[in-house]
């Protein structure tokens, strides 16, 4: 038994170290690809097959091995050092994000950053937090799973704060919105922004089926994030301006701001601050509780599971 349970963690150890080198050998091609040669000095040429650089021009860019390069955007086991990954993230001109995700999937010593806690229960001071905030306000995974949330922003998202434990992710239910009943105007464009800080997340989580399996959901469910995902964009979560609307109050404009929760590894508070006085008005109106259960006609036809809630609520 203990010889079979080895052999199994050994195995699972060989298969996330294959799906890492697999990861990385797919972002270092989408990386060299977008780099065109005039962008370093060389001459364009007029018989280019592929876009971007070759691999032998930017192996010497970063002097290292063509060969040790190519085997290493092959997926190859092979070992690299700090230095000669530093060497290749400078030709490649990544970001300071870009260049963390590089270091996590060549999984160097030193620089791996550790596994996150999905099921890690948020302190109960969280939620006064989320409470006392007049504000839209959730606290989310790194994969958007929500966590917590106030009554403003349960207004703005009563599908997903309605929908049952397991389906409770902002991605795919924004995805999954029927468009009449969406709380953003461009579903498609609200989700895609996120695609680069999920991709960076992803780093940290490359051959967790649990991970592998939620991102084939998303390419399924939605072939504008599919595209966006094979581009191997990569960010950091930061600022954004983001467009909603509600039966009850009209449109929204707002400023996402995202803050770290150090009880739950990889988790963010993220609070929605309005841009214009109509959005400032109407935040305040759903903070004071008018309008804060409106819904459009359809609503419920399109999301069953509060119907099943409130008739729950109203037996009690």
């Amino acid at each position: 038994m203990a010889t079979m349970n080895g052999s199994a963690t050994m195995n699972g150890t060989a298969s996330l170290a294959s799906a890492r080198r697999t990861e990385l050998a797919a972002f270092l091609r989408s990386r060299r690809e977008r780099i065109q040669p005039e962008d370093v000095g060389l001459p364009p040429g007029a018989r280019r097959r592929t876009a971007g650089l070759r691999r032998e021009e930017l192996a010497q860019l970063a002097g290292v091995g063509v060969t040790w390069y190519t085997w290493l955007e092959q997926g190859r086991k092979i070992n690299a050092s700090v230095q000669v990954l530093e060497a290749v993230a400078r030709t490649l001109r990544l970001d300071a994000a870009e260049r963390a995700h590089l270091f996590r999937l060549a999984d160097v010593p030193g620089t791996a950053t550790p596994a996150g806690c999905d099921d890690c229960p948020l302190p109960p001071e969280v939620q006064q937090i989320l409470d006392s905030i007049p504000l839209p306000a959730a606290v989310l995974s790194e994969r958007f799973d929500l966590l917590a949330w106030n009554k403003v922003y349960a207004s703005l998202f009563p599908g997903i704060t309605s929908a049952p434990l397991e389906e409770r992710n902002t991605l795919i239910c924004s995805l999954s919105y029927p468009p009449c009943c969406s709380p953003v105007h461009d579903q498609d464009k609200h989700c895609i922004a996120l695609v680069g800080q999920l991709r960076a997340a992803y780093g940290r989580h490359v051959g967790d089926p649990a991970w592998t399996h939620f991102i084939r959901r998303v390419e399924a469910l939605s072939p504008a994030f599919a595209a966006a995902w094979a581009a191997h964009e990569v960010a950091q979560p930061t600022r954004h301006t983001k467009n909603f609307r509600h039966p009850g109050v009209g449109d929204i404009t707002v400023t996402s701001t995202g803050f770290a929760v150090a009880a739950v590894l990889g988790a963010r508070m993220v609070i929605y601050t309005p841009d214009d006085e109509q959005s400032k008005n109407a935040i305040a109106r759903l903070a004071s509780g008018d309008q804060l259960n409106a819904r459009y006609p359809c609503f419920h036809k399109h999301n069953p599971h509060e119907e099943r809630a409130e008739a729950a609520l109203a037996a009690l």
